[in-house]
């Protein structure tokens, strides 16, 4: 069957970036941004709310049943597509300025079957190949480039086929990669909980009931200790950038939150490199301090607070991270997996300060850990490890499972509204079980 290709512009109906955002705490209108719009359907918690007087219709972006959202600014989210459907408590919804509202006009393009296209390979390699800078010098989606797209439009009977059979398979594989996303979530829990047990001296006989919030129980020959007992408790700091000559041929790595975020897969013990630099000058005359490798840190406020490592060389720190020098009677390793099982109880402690959250420094004093014997210690730090070797192992074998799942769904996208194959022949074959 030959298929017409028809130009995105002459198909739909609205074709335009949403309205720039007034946030309130509550307000009469539904904000959806790009953080909002993800693969998996709209993220509901992540919208937020516009303030607006009048008829929410007639704001650009207004959203309704069967709009395609596509993100069209920004690394990482940039040609994200989304479906809209309803909103979640009956407020009317609109996309920011960041997000492109596609609205398929119903006599040539079916709803579903436009989707599907914006998802496609097809669709996804050309908006990468006609990418813009925008006027804040920002790569994004242009809308007149976006509307020159030209896309197959088969007879309405037929894409109607094509999105059923589309909704039937996808539906398939999700509920695939659904169950594989929670035999991950498994690994984790167990990786958590296994932790938390090998730190509390794992299936030790004799044991006596610990007075330490975060633990049940503890060997009965462990001692319970402050942990600026054992270790030198230290703070960063954060040099001024009115000093250019301080950052000019730097090369003492800085640890800052963003390098932080690096460990929030704790696989990763050691931190070896930043991004962040600070000159010999710089530290010399800002009050940083290098701490020595072998340094434990943690980041003590943002979206890192609460995660740690070792420093795998010589760093300094910015102020938001505190360090501890490790004593003759504690091992690096060990603390490290001590602040780690702990992490849930300082979290805990997060209080609002006044830009973002934060575990304050006095808190951080007062912690106390179980502390078995340096040799114990270190059977502890290799027994968690060969713990996460087997359970990293196995959640590497089910990320490959999901990753091959993800790469057919969306082959068979591209493949079906490309006309690549009849889909009324795969009716029914779907994919192996």
């Amino acid at each position: 069957m030959s298929v017409e290709y028809v130009p995105l512009r002459y198909v739909t109906s609205v074709l335009a970036r949403g309205t720039a955002p007034n946030y309130v705490d509550d307000g009469p209108v539904r904000m959806v941004s790009q953080a909002a719009n993800q693969d998996s359907g709209l993220d509901w918690e992540r919208t937020r709310f516009h303030e607006f007087a009048g008829d929410p219709r007639k704001l650009k972006g207004y959203l309704e049943f069967g709009d395609s959202l596509v993100n069209s600014t920004g690394t990482g989210t940039l040609g994200r597509v989304g479906w809209f459907e309803k909103s979640p408590d009956e407020r009317p919804c609109v996309a920011d300025g960041h997000v492109t509202v596609t609205r398929f006009d119903p006599t040539r393009v079916d709803k579903r079957f436009g989707f599907y296209y914006l998802k496609s390979d097809e669709f996804q390699e050309f908006m990468f190949e006609t990418l813009v800078n925008g006027s804040t010098n920002q790569i994004e989606l242009s809308r007149e480039r976006m509307g020159a797209v030209s896309m197959p439009v088969p007879p309405l009977e037929e894409q109607r086929r094509i999105a059923d059979f589309l909704d039937a398979e996808t539906a398939r594989i999700d509920k695939f990669i659904s169950a594989l996303i929670k035999e991950l979530k498994l690994f984790a829990e167990r990786r958590s909980a296994g932790v938390a047990h090998l730190v509390a001296g794992g299936d030790a006989t004799s044991r006596r009931r610990s007075t330490l919030a975060w633990l049940t129980s503890v060997p009965e020959h462990w001692e319970e200790v402050r942990l600026g007992l054992v270790a030198r408790m230290g703070s960063g700091h954060t040099p001024s950038r009115n000093h250019p000559e301080w950052w000019v041929d730097c090369n003492i790595p800085w640890v800052t939150t963003g390098e932080v975020s690096q460990l929030r897969d704790d696989r990763l013990e050691d931190l070896t490199d930043t991004r962040e630099k600070i000159s010999e000058i710089g530290l010399e005359n800002s009050a940083a301090e290098l701490h020595p490798k072998g340094t434990v840190f943690l980041c003590r406020t943002a979206a890192s607070a609460g995660y740690s490592g070792v420093m795998g060389l010589d760093m300094a720190t910015s102020q938001d991270i505190v360090t501890w020098t490790c004593g003759p009677r504690l091992t690096p390793y060990y603390l490290l997996w001590c602040l780690r099982a702990m992490r849930p109880d300082l979290l805990g402690r997060l209080a609002m300060g006044s830009t973002h959250k934060t575990i304050y420094v006095p808190d951080l004093q007062m912690l106390r850990i179980p502390l078995p014997s340096v040799d114990e210690q270190r059977r502890i730090v290799e027994a968690i490890r060969k713990q996460n070797r087997r359970l990293d192992a196995l959640s590497d074998n089910v990320q490959r499972q999901r990753g091959l799942l993800s790469e057919r769904r969306q082959a068979l996208i591209t493949a079906a509204v490309t006309g690549e194959f009849d889909v009324s022949a795969a009716s029914g074959r779907g994919i192996e079980e």
